[in-house]
């Protein structure tokens, strides 16, 4: 099984920090948030790892390699349209994927045990699975930036981060089969689309399962106070 992880985006919301640096390359107790990502692929047994980058491409290049130093094996796609929506990232990958596969963020951290679980479940033809959290109240979690979930009966019924309606969070941590391609060309509209937007066509069509993480951590760093957070939690500082 490989993995597909999404490293093109700017990270508008470090631009001080991001003109230099690309995102995935900002650092939780001296170690890039990408390669935290790889190393819980790795623990999971998952090593065949597709990245998909973009903004600052050639320094995630230069730092990852070619993921021998990471015990992983690493494949690049360049996507050069990165300003576009992160379901454009994926659809670039559409001929280098053939089979069921992981994907990931590049910025979010998570309990490794999330992806051993999910590695277990086997999809029907044309299935995702997203893992979600059902804690709304959790201290991780960005109200205002954070992708919403309507679930009913094991099953997405809606999702977007505008939804009035909703009973869990997108954790960010997709087990896809190539199913997800088709729908994100089918959503496309002047050549843009969202990866929810694929998610939405596949939950019409009762294509779109969840996995409830229960009380797993895991969380998206999208701003210099969940930088400062998460520093926090896993160096021991107060």
């Amino acid at each position: 099984m490989k993995a597909l992880i999404i490293a093109a985006g700017e990270g508008s919301r470090f631009s001080e920090i991001t003109k230099e640096i690309p995102k995935p390359l900002l650092e939780v107790s001296g170690k890039p948030l990408i390669e935290r990502v790889i190393a819980n692929l790795k623990n999971a047994g998952i090593t065949e790892i597709v990245i998909v980058v973009g903004y600052l491409q050639e320094k995630i290049r230069r730092r990852l390699g070619d993921g021998d130093r990471l015990g992983v094996k690493i494949e690049y796609v360049h996507n050069r349209e990165w300003k576009k929506k992160n379901g454009i990232s994926v659809l670039k990958t559409k001929e280098t994927i053939a089979e069921s596969f992981f994907l990931l963020m590049s910025d979010h951290l998570f309990d490794v045990e999330i992806l051993k679980d999910m590695k277990k479940i086997k999809l029907a033809e044309e299935e995702i699975m997203l893992a979600v959290d059902h804690n709304l109240s959790s201290e991780w979690i960005d109200i205002d930036d954070v992708t919403k979930v309507l679930e009913e009966q094991n099953k997405i019924v809606d999702i977007g981060k505008d939804i009035g309606r909703y009973n869990k969070f997108d954790t960010g941590i997709f087990l896809c089969t190539p199913a997800l391609f088709t729908a994100l060309e089918k959503c496309m509209v002047n050549g843009d689309c969202s990866l929810s937007d694929g998610i939405k066509l596949l939950a019409s069509r009762g294509k779109a399962r969840t996995f409830d993480i229960g009380n797993k951590f895991w969380v998206d760093v999208d701003t210099p106070k969940f930088l400062e957070k998460v520093e926090k939690r896993f160096t021991g500082k107060n």
